[in-house]
């Protein structure tokens, strides 16, 4: 079974960090006609997401049907709360996705927005400031959140609005909405001319029909590896199919290297790195990065497909939340991906297959102790999630 479906003739424009994200998201919802469709699993308080959230607000005031989508988890009680308050005196609407775990453990994880069915984003990138840590604490960081979405012209923006537009309507839209949605939709002006070379297509994550289908982009993408793969993630517990499918590629002459988050969770690490000895053992190489917090979900394999999207290699990502990538397929891109992504490798720590070899029993019982805890957790998680 395939698992991408490509649309041809779009024009992707990688943004990296919040510094290129959010002035160009802010500026395709200043010059919104006719709707706004938005997805974030945070929707922080900061001076960052407040312009979001006056941007949105002014949309709204001047007739445009504005629609925003945020984990009820991710964004917090109170700030959901407020969020609802707020958008509802401006005339924007809003949902919280799965408000005290009605719909199980599931999260909402995604980050998309189309705006007039002619732009959309979609990364990893929440609306919060990415000088600010995305955990309960919000600290201060050292250096911006390195992190990747991408903006979107040509075919793929329709395919992601009918899925954003789904998502709303599965969430309870009203009728009387839906009528007058529909109404609006026979004003929106597409374009049909191309918009560059790229093909590119969306994929899901969710517990109906997609329930596996970006990790099988990522196997068929590695299992036609022959040159390279670099892959990065701030959260690392792989699937044993994924494990093995980045083993196999090292084991055939792929240069496979890991850039992966570190330092934010103590239990996350030590999971990761209970998976690190044999990974190594393969050839895989892992680069650890410290700088600052890195959040990027993003890979390049052999130059010719890339990915940028909300998808984490673990299994709340794999098995559990709602997710969305765009996979991408042109040389252009996938250079410009693979640049910044080398980058980050210069600037972080490769880990050494004697460390792991020669460590010390009492961090080899760490390390089994991590991944135990962690895949007891999940396998709560997944059984309770599929009663549901």
């Amino acid at each position: 079974m395939r698992a991408v479906i490509f649309s041809a003739d779009n024009h992707i424009t990688l943004l990296h960090n919040g510094a290129a994200f959010f002035p160009a998201l802010i500026a395709a919802i200043d010059a919104a006609r006719v709707e706004i469709y938005l997805e974030t699993y945070i929707f922080a308080a900061d001076e960052t997401a407040l312009l979001v959230q006056q941007a949105l607000t002014n949309a709204a005031r001047r007739g445009v049907a504005v629609r925003v989508i945020a984990d009820w988890l991710g964004t917090g009680r109170r700030r959901s709360m407020s969020l609802q308050q707020e958008f509802l005196t401006s005339g924007v609407m809003y949902r919280a996705f799965n408000p005290w775990f009605r719909r199980g453990v599931a999260r909402m994880h995604r980050k998309m927005c189309v705006v007039d069915r002619q732009i959309s984003f979609i990364g990893g990138l929440n609306i919060i400031d990415d000088m600010v840590s995305d955990d309960d604490q919000r600290a201060p960081l050292p250096a911006p959140r390195w992190d990747f979405a991408v903006s979107i012209s040509g075919s793929l923006v329709q395919v992601i609005h009918d899925e954003l537009e789904a998502q709303w309507m599965r969430l309870g839209e009203m009728k009387l909405l839906a009528r007058l949605k529909q109404f609006k939709r026979t004003r929106v002006i597409t374009n049909g001319a191309a918009h560059g070379p790229a093909a590119a297509g969306l994929v899901l994550r969710d517990n109906l029909r997609n329930r596996r289908t970006i990790q099988r982009a990522y196997l068929q993408a590695l299992g036609h590896a022959r040159q390279s793969a670099l892959l990065t993630s701030p959260y690392f517990a792989p699937s044993r199919k994924l494990r093995r499918g980045l083993e196999a590629a090292a084991r055939r002459g792929v240069d496979v290297t890991l850039l992966l988050g570190v330092g934010q969770f103590r239990l996350q690490d030590a999971v990761s790195h209970s998976y690190y000895p044999k990974l190594l053992k393969a050839g895989v190489k892992i680069v650890e990065y410290r700088k600052t917090a890195l959040h990027a979900k993003v890979a390049v394999i052999d130059d010719d497909w890339a990915t940028v999207g909300s998808s984490n290699f673990d299994g709340l990502s794999l098995f559990v939340n709602q997710e969305a990538n765009v996979v991408i397929r042109d040389a252009d891109f996938s250079r410009a991906l693979r640049q910044q992504i080398e980058s980050g490798i210069a600037d972080g720590t490769p880990m050494a297959a004697s460390a792991f070899a020669n460590q010390s029993w009492r961090a080899r019982a760490w390390h089994g102790t991590a991944f135990f805890l962690y895949r007891s957790l999940m396998r709560i998680i997944t059984i309770g999630n599929s009663e549901r």
